[in-house]
């Protein structure tokens, strides 16, 4: 209730300022830039969103020349961070890296942010958590990241936020194709190749990559190779579709942690991802339906420390995730929209030991569940220069119950290019398969998860310089933790969550040749979570000038838990430095270095990170 009466203090004499400028309209006073589709599933402009979504577009994604597209969010979004153990490759199951947090929100492994590639869930239909190494740059056209709550538009596990991977095409009529290959340290090859072709009203985008690397440390190896094919169809004015697929797999061994290593902890992952969808779009409505379904099968071998035996088994899994979404806005008064939707989603699998003589395998779990969901929102424009949005979901889980989920806010646009924004949003998040159903801390009782985000943020662009304020409170319960019960451990929703905090960002062209950005985040967790830094600054300049491109960077953490018993924090700076040399029409040459302090550090407690790495090649575009 403190916090209600906050928000009104703080913005009631904005509102006042507000009326003296009525005449201002949210059309005339700020240059539309771009237009988002995660904040509220059609295509809009940011502004007349009261949640906060930020973008990495396409120069941000191939200036990084990296195969990953995970450490690019990490330095360009504030509030998120994501855990890394080596110079190539994240993993899976014990010692694995790739662990999201927004604002403290995400859990280990990552089940409280939410992954999605043209909006469609991406998870392991078992543990409930996506898999890092499934994000390759060569996908993603661009990147939207709603910081904040955004389980009103899609539900369990963006309790904390959302990431949604927007895949490549082209608007150009013919065929253009794009390809990199680099080599550099600890025999590390990254190679890709895209094609995008456009013929009338058809388009289509074929990718391909195969990334290798010997790690810095022994038995670290990573191996990783697949691709993807969309293909998009204009029906008509004003109907489209799409399809497209993705496979890839992965091989990756983890050598432990230094005080405790492992021998033989090796996986060997496959997934894949098709989806299909049919959108309308018009001047007083938008909408689509669409049809996913994601797989994966994982053999594992847990390994062993040199005191122990070899285990006899390889843990295999088999998952799957499918699901069908309808939603259909309404443009049904003047400067209003209301958006409708349906949502359904299966999910499950089954896993085994499978011994390697002719026991019986084990079953460690063969199960299924589903959620279905109903939600609408409400977005009203009053005066010009006050947008309201309001929504609602319900969601129920076939296992843990449902759940409400209410969404309110309020955008102001002032003179002077500037934006006042208010929001007061819940997320939540279902237990998983895992938590409920797998391995001895198993609790089929779990109740979902649920946290209430208080949120105000300001933006303003003058000429040149665009920069914001974000100001945020976080108050959530039935947190789900392993505690001992009658001397046995056990799942039960008994943690809490109270985090606060503030994120900043500014972006100043400079001129035609320089270009700066940097971002800030701090975080205050009264309850501590492992891979949430307390601290993070990230700062970029960029020079261009013909044929020559130069990026470099500086990354500090600070206050980084890394584990919470012993509780133990880890603080660091890395210089990035990016080289690019254009040699002719169609060649570029570039050359990529990291840690040219030559920081000791560690993200995951126990893996030591490579010291200065340095990666070269050559990019064509034909």
């Amino acid at each position: 209730m403190k916090t209600h009466l906050l928000l009104i203090l703080i913005f009631s004499p904005l509102l006042l300022k507000a009326q003296e400028a009525d005449t201002i309209t949210f059309n005339r006073s700020l240059p539309i830039d771009e237009v988002v589709v995660t904040g509220s599933k059609t295509l809009i402009d940011p502004r007349l969103l009261s949640t906060t979504v930020s973008i990495v577009g396409q120069n941000a994604i191939e200036s990084a020349n990296r195969s990953s597209l995970l450490p690019t969010l990490t330095e360009q979004i504030p509030g998120l961070f994501i855990t890394s153990r080596g110079a190539m490759g994240y993993g899976v199951s014990s010692g694995a890296a790739g662990g999201m947090s927004m604002r403290g929100v995400g859990g280990s492994p990552t089940t409280g942010v939410m992954v999605l590639i043209d909006g469609h869930p991406q998870y392991m239909g078992l543990m409930g958590h996506p898999i890092a190494d499934a994000y390759q740059s060569s996908l993603a056209e661009r990147i939207e990241v709603s910081r904040g709550p955004a389980s009103v538009l899609y539900g369990s596990n963006a309790m904390g936020g959302v990431i949604n991977i927007i895949t490549r095409q082209t608007t150009s009529e013919g065929s253009h194709t794009d390809a990199r290959i680099g080599y550099g340290s600890y025999n590390t090859l990254q190679t890709n190749l895209t094609n995008r072709t456009r013929r009338g009203r058809v388009t289509a985008t074929i990718t391909g990559e195969y990334d290798r690397s010997d790690g810095h440390r022994a038995d670290m190896g990573f191996e990783q190779y697949g691709g993807s094919a969309r293909v998009g169809i204009v029906l008509s004015q004003h109907w489209d579709m799409a399809a497209n697929i993705a496979l890839t797999h992965f091989n990756a061994s983890n050598p432990g942690a230094i005080s405790a290593p492992i021998i033989d902890n090796d996986s060997r992952i496959t997934r894949g991802i098709t989806a299909l969808s049919l959108r309308n779009h018009n001047a007083q409505r938008q909408g689509a339906i669409s049809m996913f379904y994601n797989w994966g099968r994982h053999k594992i071998n847990d390994g062993y420390s040199a005191e122990a035996t070899p285990p006899d088994y390889l843990f295999v899994s088999r998952d799957k995730m499918a699901g069908v979404s309808w939603y259909q806005n309404f443009a049904i008064i003047t400067n209003g929209n209301l958006t409708v939707g349906i949502d359904y989603q299966f999910m499950g699998g089954e896993a085994e030991n499978d011994y390697y003589d002719s026991r019986n395998n084990q079953n460690i779990v063969d199960k299924n569940l589903h959620n279905i969901a109903a939600y609408t929102t409400l977005r009203q424009g009053i005066r010009h220069w006050l947008m309201v949005d309001a929504g609602i979901r319900y969601e129920r889980n076939s296992h843990a119950g449902d759940a409400w989920i209410p969404q309110g806010g309020i955008s102001v646009l002032l003179p002077r290019n500037t934006q006042i924004k208010a929001i007061i949003s819940k997320g939540f998040r279902f237990p998983t398969i895992r938590e409920m159903y797998m391995f001895p801390p198993q609790n089929p009782d779990l109740q979902p998860e649920h946290i209430i985000n208080y949120e105000l943020s300001f933006r303003q662009r003058q000429g040149r310089v665009d920069y914001g304020v974000n100001l945020y409170y976080i108050d959530g319960k039935n947190i789900i933790q392993t505690r001992m019960v009658d001397g046995r451990p056990k799942n039960i929703n008994t943690g809490k969550i109270i985090n606060h905090g503030l994120e900043a960002d500014i972006n100043w062209a400079i001129n035609s040749r320089w270009q700066l950005s940097a971002n800030y985040s701090y975080l205050r967790m009264k309850y501590p979570v492992v891979a949430a830094p307390k601290h993070k600054l990230f700062m970029a300049i960029r020079y261009a000038h013909k044929r020559w491109t130069m990026n470099s960077s500086i990354q500090h953490i600070n206050g980084l838990v890394t584990q919470l018993s012993p509780l133990t924090s880890e603080s660091y700076t890395l210089w990035n430095a990016n080289l690019e040399y254009r040699a002719a029409e169609y060649i570029k040459l570039y050359i990529h270095a990291e840690n040219l302090l030559s920081e000791r550090y560690e993200i995951n407690a126990g893996y030591p990170m490579p010291r200065t790495t340095i990666n070269a090649g050559v990019k064509l575009s034909f």
